[in-house]
Parts: C-alpha cells; sequence; structure tokens
C-alpha cells in the first residue's frame, strides 16, 4: 500500500494525464458503439454464423463419411474365411485404419461445434441493441461508479498505447473488433501550476487587506463565487496561506504604514496602563482597528493639538 500511494503520488506531481484522457477515451467508446454500428456487427455475426453451419455440416458430412468407411471395413472384416489369415490380417488393418480416420473426424468435429458454440439468440441480441442504446446514459450518470466504467472499457477495448511529446498525449486505441483510432489531447499543467491560485483572487485579497481582517476576507471572496487553486470555498487558514505564499502585506503592516499604534505604544503615548487603553477602546475614547482575526487591535495615534480630557478607567475605590 505504501508504494501504491508513493506510485499515486508521483503521477499527481508530473501531471497525470488520466483525467483528459479517460474523457476523450470514453467519447470515443460512445461514438463508435452506436446503434448503427451495433446493427453492422450483428449482421456480420449472423453472416458468419451461417458460414460456421455451413463448415459444421461439411465436418458433420466427413464424419458419416468415415463411419460408413469403418462399418465397410468391419463388414468385410467379419466376411472373410478366419482360415484365410493373410487377407484377414489385410482386413483387420483396414478395419483399424478407418477407425482411426472415424475417430479423428470426430475428434475435430466436436471441437468445431464447442469452439462455434457461442451462438446469439434473438432475445441476447435484443438486450444488446437495447444496452447500446444505453450506454451513453449509463457512461455520463455520476452516480455510475468508475469501477463499472473500467469494466466497460475491458470488455470493448483491447488495449492503449499512450506517448507523450511536448504538450501533447497521444493514445493509440485498439477496438475489441479490431479497429484502431488515435487520440490525442493537452498534457496536463504541472501539479504547481493545476493548484496555483487565480490571479483575480491574489488581487482581490490584496485590495481587501486594507480594510478586512483575512476571516473576513474569505467571506466576501465565497459570497463573490470565488475558489481556491484547489476548488475550495475559502477560510481564514486559506487567506493567510496565500498572503504569506504571494507574499503580500499583511493587514497589520499597511496600518502601520499609516502611523496607527500598537497598545504599548498607545498606552505609552497617553500615560495609561494597557488595560486602560482597552477599555477607552470599548468605550469608544479611542479609536482601533482589528488587524487579524484573534481580536487584536491597532490603535489611532494621539493628536498633541487637541490632547484629550479623558478621566483614566481603572478600578472602583473599595467603600469601607
Amino acid at each position: 500500500m505504501p508504494a501504491r500511494r508513493h506510485r499515486e503520488r508521483a503521477a499527481r506531481l508530473r501531471g497525470d494525464p488520466g483525467g483528459d484522457l479517460d474523457q476523450a477515451i470514453g467519447h470515443l467508446l460512445i461514438a463508435t458503439l452506436t446503434p448503427l454500428a451495433v446493427e453492422a456487427a450483428l449482421q456480420v455475426s449472423a453472416e458468419l454464423e451461417h458460414r460456421a453451419a455451413e463448415a459444421d455440416a461439411l465436418r458433420a458430412a466427413h464424419v458419416q463419411r468415415a463411419q460408413y468407411h469403418a462399418d465397410l471395413a468391419r463388414r468385410r472384416y467379419l466376411a472373410v474365411d478366419p482360415a484365410n489369415r493373410l487377407v484377414a490380417g489385410t482386413l483387420e488393418a483396414d478395419w483399424n485404419t478407418a477407425l482411426r480416420a472415424l475417430n479423428d473426424a470426430q475428434e475435430t468435429y466436436d471441437k468445431a461445434r464447442r469452439e462455434h458454440a457461442a451462438q446469439l439468440t434473438d432475445a441476447q441480441k435484443a438486450r444488446i441493441a437495447q444496452l447500446v442504446t444505453d450506454l451513453p446514459a449509463i457512461w455520463n450518470d455520476p452516480a455510475t461508479p468508475a469501477r463499472e466504467r473500467k469494466r466497460i472499457t475491458r470488455l470493448l477495448l483491447t488495449d492503449v498505447t499512450v506517448s507523450r511529446t511536448g504538450d501533447t498525449i497521444t493514445a493509440h486505441v485498439r477496438l475489441a473488433g479490431g479497429q484502431t483510432c488515435t487520440l490525442t489531447v493537452p498534457a496536463p499543467l504541472p501539479i504547481g501550476d493545476q493548484r496555483r491560485t487565480p490571479a483575480e483572487v491574489t488581487t482581490a485579497i490584496d485590495e481587501l487587506l486594507d480594510q478586512h481582517t483575512s476571516g473576513e476576507i474569505a467571506g466576501i471572496l465565497n459570497q463573490r463565487g470565488m475558489v481556491s487553486g484547489t476548488s475550495e470555498p475559502f477560510h481564514r487558514l486559506i487567506v493567510d496561506h496565500i498572503i504569506r505564499t504571494y507574499r503580500l502585506r499583511s493587514r497589520r503592516h499597511r496600518l502601520r504604514d499609516t502611523g496607527m499604534l500598537t497598545l504599548a505604544e498607545t498606552a505609552a503615548a497617553h500615560g495609561v496602563h494597557p488595560h486602560t487603553i482597552k477599555a477607552w477602546r470599548r468605550a469608544g475614547i479611542v479609536g482601533a482597528q482589528r488587524y487579524n482575526d484573534k481580536g487584536e487591535y491597532l490603535y489611532d495615534p494621539p493628536d498633541p493639538d487637541n490632547p484629550p480630557d479623558r478621566p483614566k478607567i481603572g478600578r472602583r475605590p473599595k467603600h469601607s
């Protein structure tokens, strides 16, 4: 099992062409196995059955002739005078030869009948025609398991030879009836390119970071119907990963660039305890903006020309 997982992972990393090629082969099977083609195949089958019946009649006649010669040789041998040993020996040899010829003819006849015994009945032909009509619906039905499509493919295909040249995948397909076909599909992008975040998503995140946290951005992107490079809906961790991967400036850095202060810096600027700054923020005394989804804030710097006349918010005095 570990070796199988390793092979599957290696196939993904090099860009496995399976998806596009399987789809192309499915279209080929549906296009080839049409009711008209099956009707022609059944007509050919009927002609082959007719020829097989003629050959069977010839082999049966050969058996009958061999039986006649064996019976004739037996009667001659039994009719000879036993005293005439020379003639009796010759007739016995002729009888044995005729028996061997009869045995060979019978074996050939029986073998041929066994090989050509599987002939289609009218009911089987009607069922085949119905299955061909149903094949596109069965093949394209999302509820059809992949193993069933593989079984259908094994019945209809003899072999597929695949080669890759540059950006093209070429498949030489041989059907069970002997027909051949060549399919060409574009080679898949490397797995890194397949999973790359679309440029419009990266641009949107870069713009939204000026006003929103990663969690808020994920919700906005989902509302817009956008998806990640892995076709998943967005959440905070995916947005954070894109910010790091594409080296976008974080929301914290952007707010710091506008002059906003940390909690400690704001407390020092006002000469109060950091807990007081938090209380002031909740009370709307100081302005602040959340820069992540953990509830952490950056604060507006104090205005030196308009110092706030704000009482310190602390513990209430104890009453005796």
